[in-house]
């Protein structure tokens, strides 16, 4: 069965949605965007979650030591990387903090993904490619360059919304979806539409 993401928590009334649907995983984005939240804002927001849900952390180009300590202060489960991060990095990064690491991959082509599978990440989140927005675009990818890919072990994102989640989840059988702007209406996080799509996830056989 596929795992469910709801990404870019940010506010109180969204743990409270989280704790009602319990999604598999949650993320806090930490990079520069709209949807970023403050170490602290994230602490306190874990101290009300659900411990049955796993807290993933997004950074994009980050210094390790920074990561690092918001990972050890948050508490994190998972480090997800959406920027440049190379092999190096990962490597150096894991041995830091001993978390489980995902690596964000801009989707143009089947290459980028075989290109990123030699990073030594735990896992690959495809996202779609959109100029200047390492993730949360609301946009989907051409899921026909997956042809041939085996997706079981892939967090698929992009674009997925309450319309076409159950389609994707059954032909594409991954390990989890990740949803933001999917989530939402008028730019914030909407409880309804997370327990939505949770239950998809959930009726999915």
């Amino acid at each position: 069965m596929s795992k469910i993401k709801i990404c870019g928590i940010k506010r109180f009334e969204d743990i409270i949605a989280i704790n009602e649907a319990k999604p598999d995983y949650i993320g806090f984005i930490f990079a520069k965007t709209r949807r970023r939240i403050s170490p602290e804002q994230a602490s306190e927001l874990v101290a009300m979650l659900d411990r049955a849900v796993k807290v993933v952390g997004v950074f994009v180009d980050e210094e390790m030591r920074v990561v690092a300590d918001i990972a050890k202060r948050c508490p994190l489960d998972v480090i997800q990387l959406h920027g440049g991060e190379d092999e190096t990095y990962i490597r150096r990064l894991r041995g830091m903090t001993h978390k489980e690491i995902w690596k964000a991959v801009r989707v143009r082509s089947a290459e980028d993904i075989e290109k990123a599978s030699s990073l030594g990440a735990d896992r690959l989140l495809l996202d779609s490619f959109v100029e200047k927005i390492p993730g949360g675009s609301g946009v989907m990818f051409d899921h026909g360059v997956l042809d041939g890919v085996k997706t079981e072990e892939l967090i698929i994102a992009g674009g997925i919304n309450e319309d076409n989640i159950t389609e994707t989840i059954k032909s594409l059988n991954p390990f989890a979806v990740d949803i933001s702007s999917g989530a939402e209406s008028d730019g914030v996080k909407d409880a309804d539409k997370i327990a939505a799509l949770v239950a998809a996830v959930r009726a999915v056989k």
